[in-house]
């Protein structure tokens, strides 16, 4: 039972811990799926702006300190002399993307950069990893995104292409790309702000995991001692609290065995309480079994070697294993139980001539040599006890093929 215990413990700690692990990747993939969802939205916000400043062929903005001409946009109106107080310069989606990328990262943090293999600004030339992106999108890959590391710790990229439209052809026609064509891309880069609930999900399947060991222990512990019982229950008799007869059986066998193979000699001895029905009779049930409680005692605390075995044989019947024991030793050792059994006191009226309880015993021994069984080791002490019986009860008969 024990090695049930840990071997369920030890499972229950292994599923608990593949919990763990199940429930710490499903809570990663689940803040890359929102890392991903936002980069998507932001990468949309700044494809419609674009597209609503390519459609208008641009949009004029005063010239600022911040905002100068565009030396690589090819326009004659690239800018308008309004007045002598203002001047208008014409913004392409390529340089609102840049004054766009600044504002956001001085206010979010969040970075994106527009790049091309073939870039008309030099700013726009791409990183090594914007670069395996673009190769990405030119086989057909339709975004690419990835937890980084910047100089402020964990970030996510992403990078999606961008697809040449009808009023993109304004600017991109000279460099030769048509319509539907990839002609670059927009990366951006998020601060990793939300991370796995580690410490959440690490307390928690503890906490789990200690209270199922606690179950377990209290569940294991009261089979185990449910299991002793019903143990003790199937080899002890329950009222007089010895070994019962399967007890006996199996013990018998064994030493058998042993005695057999070790070539030593067994005793056995059968006891059966003289007038015991008269007994019951006369003094009710419940004092019948008192006395056969004494009666029990009395054999077992005389047997006095840690290898002698007592048990109740059924009914008023008692029986005694002797290990390395011959004939002699367990006479002697029978004497002395029908002594101590006589010298109880026990009153039985009906028990003649003593007037008190009585036990008769048979003996059988087997020694090297001897072929016999052990069933039939049971029916010599057994036909001994019968010749006590038959010779006037309280007396012990040992078995003999003479007899």
């Amino acid at each position: 039972m024990k090695k049930t215990m840990i071997s369920t413990s030890c499972i229950w700690l292994l599923l608990v811990g593949l919990s763990f692990a199940w429930n710490y990747r499903e809570a990663g993939k689940e803040v890359e799926a929102t890392a991903l969802q936002v980069a998507r939205s932001f990468f949309d916000q700044i494809l419609v702006t674009r597209q609503w400043n390519a459609e208008h062929g641009g949009v004029y903005v005063p010239v600022t300190e911040r905002t100068q001409f565009n030396p690589w946009l090819e326009d004659p109106l690239r800018e308008i002399e309004v007045n002598a107080n203002l001047t208008l310069t014409k913004l392409n989606p390529a340089l609102m993307t840049r004054q766009l990328a600044e504002i956001a990262a001085a206010r979010t943090g969040v970075h994106f950069h527009l790049t091309s293999l073939r870039p008309i600004r030099p700013e726009n030339r791409p990183t090594a990893r914007e670069t395996l992106a673009l190769e990405a999108f030119a086989r057909g890959t339709p975004e690419v995104s990835a937890y980084i590391k910047d100089a402020t710790g964990t970030a996510f990229f992403y990078m999606a292409p961008l697809v040449t439209e009808k009023a993109c052809l304004a600017c991109h026609a000279r460099q030769g790309y048509q319509e539907g064509d990839i002609r670059g891309g927009l990366s951006l880069t998020l601060p990793f702000l939300h991370k796995p609930p580690l410490l959440v999900l690490l307390l928690a399947h503890l906490g789990i995991g200690l209270v199922g060991l606690m179950a377990i222990l209290i569940t294991g512990t009261k089979l185990t001692r449910s299991f002793e019982a019903i143990k003790l229950q199937a080899a002890f008799d329950a009222l007089t609290e010895i070994p019962n007869r399967r007890s006996f059986s199996e013990e018998l066998l064994r030493e058998f065995r042993r005695s057999k193979r070790d070539r030593y000699p067994l005793s056995l001895i059968m006891c059966d309480v003289d007038n015991f029905k008269l007994y019951n009779d006369t003094y009710g049930h419940r004092k019948g079994d008192d006395c056969l409680v004494a009666v029990a005692h009395t054999i077992d605390q005389t047997i006095s070697r840690a290898g002698d075995f007592c048990a109740r044989y059924g009914g008023e019947e008692f029986v005694v294993i002797l290990p390395d024991t011959g004939a002699n030793g367990s006479l002697h050792l029978a004497e002395k139980i029908r002594a101590n059994v006589q010298a109880m006191g026990i009153e039985h009226q009906k028990s003649l001539p003593l007037q008190l309880v009585t036990i008769s015993l048979g003996i059988a021994t087997i020694s090297d040599g001897m072929e016999t069984t052990h069933e039939e080791l049971v029916n010599q002490a057994d036909q001994a006890l019968y010749l006590a019986k038959e010779k006037g009860r309280n007396r012990v008969e040992v078995f003999s093929n003479a007899s």
